[in-house]
């Protein structure tokens, strides 16, 4: 049976930069709170309801429901009581009021006003005038109630359709539909049909069904206009409203087909006997010889009467229960879900995620009103050694990132000098290249930078306050580029309200005593990582999975130009390597650990001096001593060439992060582990992510993969999770050993 939720999900996150906010005007159904509990991913969702009754509810129908996704979800979402929004209210009195809609028919402001407390028609109106991207209602409401006003308001074409989506079980005895994907249309709106009418639906219909429906599965939509005629064998009403209706449908599927191409594996034929485009038995007794009719089955079925169409769609849902399926709406740039009264809660999330892939398929970006969820603007910076990177996102969507490089005459100057005796230099160059994009520090709602080394604090989001300063400019922890972040931001926000911030710097560290013992008493662990992209990367499985990073259990390891393994344990980073210092599997640059004996033997054989043990350690050892480059996708192409000795490397590499990661199991005291996170650069190779899933599947958790550094998103996540009060900002100074 076709996974069409799953494929709506990847889809969608394709797609996705951002998150539509959608309206549930029914919020105290538990069908549909059920379903929000399980959409919030994919949507910010706005609940019609005080959170203490909406608590109430899941609490009395839905106690199956995990208490942590309940509270992620929540903590997603708005939730409102509708009377105590008396501004929005009074604007949606007076646009209703100029519309001349008949939900305010002989209404003054005042009785206007009270009908706008109404959640269905509060809903409407929102996303009518841009305060929401969607309106989801039906299941409590009547026709007249919900979807009639919702179908006048939000309309952008003359001609509106509804199509019933159904993917059959895999033992449907009658094997019609390719891959037992059928769609209906119109199943819902349309009481008397014309052939304009009924070309509009023949099309709606069958552009809802490419749009939902990935081409790898279907690669043509091949839809019906059925009748109880077959191809000119009767007369009648019925068959001649659909010969006239084919005559308009290439004209208008052109249309569409000039405006998104992909329309282009569309296809419609007509008329079709009812029978011939439901059975293969009767198609292959009326082809008459033909076969097109039995060998190539219509995926759409597009009906000549909203009775027939209604009927098809309830009567597919009652012979088969277990069918997936779902309702979408053409015409109304996805702005509405229509629920039947009958709806179940998976019917309520496919819906919401095919309209939400709609949605994001015509160009949609964000919200036009922060009206529910305040924008955020967050700067983020990034110093490097010779580079310093920025970025400025409207809440988690990229505006703009940029790599400022900086030129070996422009920090001769500072030659000698700590490296943070460059952060004016850096300030400067930052506000000139905020400036080229027309924009100033005032512009922000924060500011986030990379942390420095600073003394051993607890993972979090900081002020960044005098003594964190102080503490940079003294170097008390080494010299390093990131040191001038927060110096930076500091500087960028005097005196303004602007809240600056650093988030989760390499000095993060929660281990505990048995993780810094060593059988050496002069040598103590050290815990410098890649915390930032680590714990952010813990956050976003658990978004991932709607809980919170305090309630999962999971192994992290970022694969770069150094590689850091770490536990992650209800919210505290509990143990990982000291990645800097080159301790744990060998990476492009670093040697990793060694044994012991030979590495004191090599010290002190004479063939080494001190500079180049440390290089080799750090910078110049792993796949740069072994192999020669550090780049893994030559290591691949000398592998795919025969190369034996590199890909015994690789193996090696592999095998030793493999190993890193299965050992860190006792420090989870018994407890399981959720999911292995493997992230940074090298988890672009597909390679070396197939080996290491091998290798680590006897821990039973399985593997999840999010590529890349992600430091400047990393960044602007801790800054909007305090800005939206998730978390609150910690003080350096406090928790400053």
């Amino acid at each position: 049976m076709f996974d069409i939720e799953s494929a709506l999900e990847q889809e969608i996150s394709n797609k996705a930069q951002n998150r539509p906010t959608v309206i549930f005007v029914e919020a105290m159904d538990p069908r549909v709170l059920e379903a929000v509990f399980h959409l919030s991913r994919y949507v910010r969702p706005v609940l019609l309801a005080p959170e203490k009754e909406i608590r109430f509810i899941t609490k009395t129908h839905l106690r199956h429901i995990d208490e942590n996704r309940v509270n992620f979800v929540l903590a997603e979402s708005v939730c409102l009581r509708v009377k105590d929004q008396t501004e929005l209210l009074a604007e949606f009195a007076k646009a209703a009021l100029e519309i001349g809609d008949p939900l305010v028919a002989g209404m003054d402001l005042e009785q206007a006003t009270l009908k706008m407390a109404e959640p269905a028609v509060f809903g409407v109106m929102a996303t009518r005038l841009g305060h929401a991207d969607m309106v989801v209602g039906g299941a409590t409401h009547e026709p007249r109630d919900f979807i009639r006003p919702a179908l006048r308001l939000l309309a952008n074409r003359d001609v509106l359709c509804e199509a019933g989506v159904f993917v059959l079980p895999d033992k449907t005895s009658e094997q019609m539909f390719p891959h037992n994907i059928a769609v209906f249309g119109d199943v819902a709106v349309n009481a008397s049909m014309t052939p304009e009418t009924l070309a509009e639906v023949a099309v709606g219909t069958c552009c809802i069904a490419r749009d939902v429906i990935p081409e790898h599965i279907l690669p043509r939509i091949h839809g019906a206009i059925v009748s109880y005629s077959n191809r000119g064998s009767d007369d009648g009403p019925s068959p001649e409203l659909v010969r006239e209706a084919m005559k308009l449908v290439p004209e208008r599927l052109a249309q569409r087909v000039a405006k998104q191409p992909r329309y282009g594996t569309i296809d419609i034929t007509g008329e079709i006997k009812v029978s011939v485009a439901l059975s293969s038995r009767s198609a292959a007794y009326y082809s008459n010889g033909d076969p097109d009719d039995p060998n190539d089955p219509a995926s759409v079925i597009i009906c000549p009467n909203l009775d027939m169409g209604n009927l098809m769609y309830h009567l597919h849902g009652v012979w088969y229960p277990d069918a997936k399926k779902f309702a979408v709406l053409f015409g109304v740039a996805s702005r509405v879900v229509d629920l039947a009264m009958d709806t179940n809660t998976e019917d309520i999330r496919l819906a919401v995620k095919a309209t939400t892939l709609r949605l994001l398929s015509m160009g949609w970006e964000k919200t036009p009103l922060d009206t529910f969820f305040p924008l955020h603007k967050i700067l983020a910076i990034n110093p490097g050694s010779t580079s310093t990177k920025i970025a400025v996102y409207e809440n988690d969507v990229e505006l703009f990132t940029k790599e400022i490089q900086h030129s070996a005459s422009e920090i001769a100057p500072f030659e000698g000098q700590p490296i943070t005796s460059q952060f004016r230099f850096r300030k400067d160059a930052v506000l000139a290249a905020l400036a080229e994009r027309g924009l100033e520090p005032g512009d922000m709602s924060a500011i986030a930078a990379r942390g420095g080394l600073i003394y051993p604090i607890p993972h979090g989001t900081y002020w960044i306050d005098e003594l964190m300063l102080a503490d940079l400019k003294a170097c008390v922890m080494g010299q390093h580029a990131s040191n001038l972040g927060a110096l930076i931001a500091a500087e960028l926000v005097h005196n303004s309200n602007i809240p600056a911030f650093i988030v989760d710097p390499v000095t993060v560290d929660e281990v505990l005593e048995r993780v810094r013992i060593t059988g050496v008493k002069r040598i103590r662990r050290r815990v410098i990582s890649h915390a930032l992209n680590q714990i952010a990367t813990a956050h976003r499985f658990a978004a991932d999975n709607e809980t919170f990073y305090d309630q999962i259990n999971v192994v992290v390891a970022h694969m770069g130009g150094g590689i850091s393994v770490g536990a992650h344990k209800r919210g505290h980073y509990i143990d990982v390597n000291d990645a800097l210092d080159g301790e744990g599997p060998f990476s492009p640059q670093r040697s990793g650990s060694l044994p012991v004996g030979q590495l004191i033997d090599l010290c002190f054989s004479g063939q080494l001096s001190e500079a180049e043990i440390r290089k080799l350690n750090l910078g110049r050892g792993g796949l740069i001593d072994l192999l020669g480059t550090t780049d893994l996708r030559e290591v691949e192409d000398r592998i795919s060439k025969g190369d034996q000795w590199a890909k015994d490397v690789f193996e090696a590499m592999c095998y030793q992060i493999s190993k890193a990661i299965t050992a860190l199991l006792p420090a989870f005291d018994g407890e399981p582990i959720d999911k292995v996170l493997l992230t940074g650069g090298m988890a672009r190779s597909q390679a070396l992510v197939d080996s290491i899933t091998k290798l680590v599947s006897a821990l039973g958790c399985g593997v999840a993969v999010y590529p890349g550094e992600n430091e400047m998103i990393a960044l602007v996540k801790g800054a909007l999770r305090v800005l939206n009060k998730r978390e609150q900002a910690r003080d350096y100074a406090s928790l400053r050993p």
